[in-house]
C-alpha cells in the first residue's frame, strides 16, 4: 500500500498528479490542438478537485483482521471507481463517480488475497481485482451489483519477480508487477518479457493475463497468450494453478481459461511467463505508399514471408499527417526488426524488397543498429514522430477532454480476404456516426498487429464534443462502430478486452454453447457471483 505523501496517480485521468500541467499549459495545448484539428471551441474546462467530489457513503467497513491493508478514504475510492476510457475520463474529470467501491484492499501476499475473498463472501460483497486501472472497456467499474457493497482488490503490492529460470528462459512474476517494474527486475539478468502495450507504464502482468492484452510488437509472439507458461489464481473454491510446461495436448488448457477471464473466475496472483535475451541488434525503416490498400498488401506479404518484423505498423494518410509522421498524403509503414542473436541487415533488405513489390519506397536511409549503439539510433524521422505521438496519446486525451474534443479508439481483426472492404465499411459507418453525433470530425486507421492470415485495423476518432452530451455522443459512435464490425464478421475487440462496453458485441460473436459453458464454469467457481459481475456474462 502506498505510504502517506507518496507519489499518487491522478484520481480521474492518465498519469501521476504531479504530471498534470497547469491550467495555463492546458489552455495553450488546447489552443494548439484545436488549430491542428480545425475544430473545438469554447472555454477550456478544469477538472473538479477531489475535495469537491461527492461520493456515496461507504456501506462496508473492513474487519479488524484486515484493517491494516484496507482503505476507504475519498482518494482511494474515487481512483478505483473508473478505468481510463474516454467515457471514464469525462466522468472523472467532472467528479461523477456513481459507483465507487466501498473499500480498497491492498493484499501484500497471496494469503491476504484469500482472506479478502473470504471476507467478501461472508459480507455478501462484490470483489473486483484491480491492476493498473487502465481498462478502456468498463472492465473495473462495479455497476450491475444491486445494493451489494464493493471491495476492490488492488494487487500492486504483489509486484516482485519471484523466480527466474535462465536455462528455460522463463520467469515467475507476481500479478501486481507493472511493466517498468518487472522489466527493471529482469534487466540485471539481461532478460526482457518483451510485452509493451500502450498502457505499459501503469498496467500489470495480472491485468495483461486477465484481459488477453496485446503488446506493441506487430508480429510474432505479441499477445500475452503467446508468453504465458502457467497461471496461478485464487478462486472462491480454492487455488487454481496449472502445471508449468512448454506445451501440452492434455485437453482444454487451464491457462487459456484464465487468460481473458477478466476477473470473473478468480484473482490472478502470479504467472510463469516466457522471457528472452534483451535485443542488441535492431534495424528500422519507414516506407511510403500511395494508398493504405497498397500498404496493406505489403504488410500481408511481409507477414506471409516468415520474416516476423517486430514493428510493422501501417498508418493511413490521415493518421500519418495527424501524428506528424508524413504530410504528403502517403500511407506510411513503420518497419523494424530486433534480435539478441544476429545482425538484421538481410532481414531488412528483404522486407524492403517486398515493400517495393507493392509500390512502397523508403522515406529515408534505413537504420541498422548493432550492440552498443545508442538506443535512439533507429528512432529518428517519421518513426520517431509516430512513436512520440503513440506514447503521449493517453496523456494528451486528458487535455482533449478539457478542450471539448471527443477522442476515442476501437480495434478489431479480420482475415486478409475480407480486409479491404471490411476497413472501408467500418470507416464509413464511423464517419457517418461522427457526422450525425458530432457534426463532423476525423476517423483514421492504422494496422497495429499483423498475421499471415489477417490483420488488426485500429481506428481513431477525433470530433468536436458538446459539453454535457459527450457520453451520448460516445455511445452513438461506439454503437455504430460495433455494429459495423460484428455484422461484417470482425472481432469486437482485438486487444482491449470485453469489459462491460463490449458485452453487446461479444454476446453476438461467441457461440451460444460456449456462453452456456462459461456460465457453468462461473457458477462452479464463484457460486455467489461476487467476482466482477457483469463482465463477459450477466451477474
Amino acid at each position: 500500500m502506498a505510504s502517506e505523501g507518496a507519489r499518487r496517480l491522478k484520481h480521474w485521468g492518465w498519469g501521476y498528479e504531479d504530471q498534470q500541467p497547469s491550467q495555463q499549459q492546458v489552455e495553450a495545448a488546447a489552443k494548439a490542438i484545436r488549430e491542428h484539428l480545425g475544430f473545438g471551441a469554447g472555454e477550456v474546462e478544469r477538472p473538479l478537485p477531489l475535495e469537491e467530489v461527492q461520493l456515496r457513503r461507504a456501506r462496508l467497513e473492513a474487519p479488524a483482521s484486515l484493517s491494516a491493508i484496507c482503505r476507504n478514504d475519498p482518494y482511494e475510492r474515487a481512483s478505483h471507481a473508473l478505468g481510463k476510457s474516454y467515457r471514464d475520463v469525462v466522468r472523472g474529470f467532472r467528479g461523477e463517480f456513481s459507483h465507487p467501491p466501498d473499500v480498497v484492499a491492498y493484499p501484500r501476499e497471496e494469503a491476504e488475497v484469500e482472506s479478502v475473498l473470504e471476507w467478501c463472501a461472508e459480507a455478501g460483497a462484490v470483489a473486483i481485482a484491480f491492476g493498473g486501472g487502465t481498462s478502456v472497456v468498463g472492465g473495473i467499474e462495479p455497476v450491475l451489483v444491486d445494493e451489494r457493497p464493493v471491495v476492490t482488490i488492488d494487487l500492486r503490492c504483489l509486484d516482485q519477480v519471484l523466480d527466474i529460470d535462465e536455462h528455460s528462459l522463463a520467469a515467475r512474476i507476481a500479478a501486481g508487477a507493472t511493466g517498468p517494474g518487472l522489466e527493471e527486475q529482469l534487466r540485471p539478468r539481461g532478460l526482457t518479457l518483451r510485452h509493451f502495450p500502450q498502457s505499459f507504464e501503469y498496467s500489470t502482468l495480472g491485468g495483461w493475463v486477465a484481459t488477453r492484452a496485446g503488446g506493441h510488437f506487430a508480429t510474432g509472439p505479441t499477445h500475452i497468450d503467446d508468453l504465458v507458461e502457467s497461471v496461478r489464481a485464487i478462486t472462491p473454491r480454492g487455488a487454481w494453478e496449472s502445471r508449468r510446461l512448454p506445451g501440452s495436448g492434455a485437453g482444454p488448457s487451464p491457462d487459456r481459461m484464465l487468460i481473458g477471464s477478466e476477473g470473473i473466475l478468480g484473482v490472478i496472483t502470479e504467472a510463469w511467463v516466457r522471457v528472452r535475451r534483451r535485443p542488441g541488434h535492431r534495424a528500422a525503416a519507414t516506407v511510403a505508399f500511395a494508398s493504405f490498400d497498397g500498404g496493406a498488401e505489403a504488410v500481408r506479404g511481409l507477414t506471409q514471408s516468415g520474416l516476423e518484423p517486430s514493428n510493422c505498423r501501417l498508418l493511413d494518410p490521415g493518421e500519418a499527417a495527424l501524428t506528424g509522421a508524413a504530410s504528403d498524403g502517403s500511407a506510411l509503414l513503420v518497419l523494424g526488426f530486433e534480435s539478441a542473436d544476429h545482425a538484421l541487415g538481410p532481414w531488412l533488405d528483404r522486407a524492403l524488397e517486398i515493400c517495393a513489390e507493392h509500390g512502397g519506397a523508403p522515406t529515408g536511409e534505413p537504420v541498422v543498429r548493432r550492440p552498443g549503439a545508442t538506443a535512439d539510433a533507429a528512432r529518428g524521422g517519421a518513426e520517431g514522430a509516430w512513436r512520440g505521438a503513440f506514447l503521449q496519446a493517453p496523456y494528451l486525451r486528458d487535455t482533449m477532454v478539457a478542450a471539448g474534443i471527443l477522442s476515442e479508439t476501437f480495434e478489431t481483426a479480420i482475415t486478409w480476404d475480407r480486409f479491404g472492404p471490411f476497413v472501408a465499411g467500418v470507416r464509413r459507418a464511423a464517419e457517418r456516426a461522427v457526422t450525425e453525433a458530432c457534426g463532423g470530425g476525423r476517423v483514421t486507421c492504422r494496422i497495429t498487429h499483423a498475421y499471415p492470415d489477417g490483420a488488426a485495423p485500429y481506428f481513431t476518432v477525433l470530433a468536436p464534443a458538446r459539453r454535457g452530451a459527450e457520453l451520448e455522443q460516445w455511445a452513438e459512435v461506439k454503437a455504430a462502430a460495433t455494429e459495423a464490425i460484428v455484422s461484417a464478421g470482425g472481432t469486437v475487440t482485438h486487444h482491449h478486452a470485453v469489459g462491460r462496453d463490449h458485452r453487446p458485441g461479444y454476446d453476438r460473436q461467441r457461440p451460444d454453447p460456449f456462453a452456456a459453458a462459461l456460465r457453468a464454469a462461473k457458477a462452479e467457481l464463484d457460486p455467489a457471483g461476487m467476482l466482477n459481475p457483469g463482465v463477459l456474462i450477466d451477474p
